[in-house]
């Protein structure tokens, strides 16, 4: 039973993607190559909210004004992805890590500036005294290429937009 302080299924449903709005799709994103690096199915789909910068804003700004049903193909250039490679692996000493630690090429870990904030590393190569981490996400400087369709759209609730992210346990996305 709804609320006064719910919304209606009703009132959340729209009909294009724009701001404020919950996507929810499916896709293949694979590289040049042709392999497969992430996928989102018809029983396990993506879900956003439109304008909030969750997902990659070359991908973002592709979904703008879509319709449920579209199916699309879009090339998303490293800038708006993941961005372009900066800067070489550098070497860490082992012996900063607590013993036993086990180390695994492509295992992401966070470190933190000079300053205190945090920012992530992933393990690019392991050598005898030393591990080599990369500031580049391992997507970067790569040309990923999206196919896409949409399944599903309708308004942010106003406890998402307050939150900032998609609620996956909305009770009215179920209700028919």
């Amino acid at each position: 039973m709804l609320t006064e302080s719910k919304e209606s299924k009703e009132s959340l449903q729209t009909n294009t993607i724009q701001n404020d709005t919950v996507a929810s799709l499916i896709f293949v994103m694979s590289d040049d190559a042709g392999e497969v690096l992430d996928l989102a199915t018809r029983d396990n789909p993506m879900r956003y909210m439109h304008g909030h910068r969750q997902i990659l804003p070359g991908l973002e700004k592709a979904l703008d004004g879509k319709s449920v049903g579209d199916r699309f193909h879009v090339d998303v250039a490293p800038e708006d992805a993941y961005g372009l490679r900066e800067g070489e692996p550098q070497a860490v000493p082992k012996s900063i890590f607590p013993e036993g630690t086990v180390f695994k090429i492509g295992a992401g870990m966070t470190a933190k500036s000079e300053d205190g904030k945090p920012f992530p590393l992933w393990i690019v190569d392991i050598g005898d005294e030393d591990i080599y981490v990369d500031a580049n996400h391992p997507l970067a400087g790569k040309t990923l290429h999206f196919d896409v369709e949409i399944i599903d759209i309708r308004k942010a609730t106003a406890d998402e937009l307050n939150d900032g992210r998609v609620h996956s346990g909305c009770n009215l996305c179920k209700l028919s």
